[in-house]
């Protein structure tokens, strides 16, 4: 049914676009939020996504699974807002006196500890491990998506967790 619409979306029916969009909108949006953490963070990414794919959708030439594309497109842009939004915390935090703490102790926050560290990690180390922890990808799935060697994804995956073991104190991860 995918293959239909997209032909349709390419040729400029926007009613198969808008289908289109409808059907793989949880999806996005879903990844953008293991992405970044923040449902209005993925709301922004998600609608970035829909623009995006409306430019680039007669770009897509089948040789890969249109979700797989699509998945792409959406880490790229999770990538730029995050980049984008480092940006402005760096300016915020030029501005601010005191850092920024945060207390408590229960699972859920040790949970979103755990993915605000992963976040933190270098980029394709981060990348990985949302691929493979996060979406649940193979690691072969993780590197078609990252461009890169299944190796490679495994030597990312190995590097981000002794670091994320060093930063919790060699606790378990």
């Amino acid at each position: 049914m995918d293959a239909e619409l997209i032909e349709r979306a390419q040729r400029g029916d926007r009613e198969a676009f808008g289908q289109l969009v409808s059907r793989h909108y949880d999806f996005v949006h879903a990844t953008a939020w293991r992405w970044s953490g923040s449902s209005t963070d993925a709301d922004d990414i998600a609608q970035e996504v829909c623009v995006k794919l409306g430019a680039a959708i007669r770009s897509f030439r089948g040789a890969s699974r249109f979700r797989t594309w699509l998945y792409t497109l959406t880490l790229n842009a999770a990538r730029d807002h995050r980049r984008k939004h480092t940006r402005e915390l760096q300016t915020v935090r030029a501005y601010t006196a005191e850092p920024q703490h945060n207390t408590g102790g229960g699972d859920d926050e040790v949970s979103t500890e755990l993915w605000a560290a992963v976040r933190a990690l270098p980029e394709r180390q981060c990348a990985a491990v949302l691929l493979v922890y996060g979406e649940g990808l193979s690691h072969s799935a993780a590197a078609d998506t990252l461009g890169c060697s299944e190796a490679t994804v495994s030597w990312h995956v190995h590097e981000a967790r002794k670091r994320l073991k060093a930063m919790f104190g060699k606790e378990e991860v």
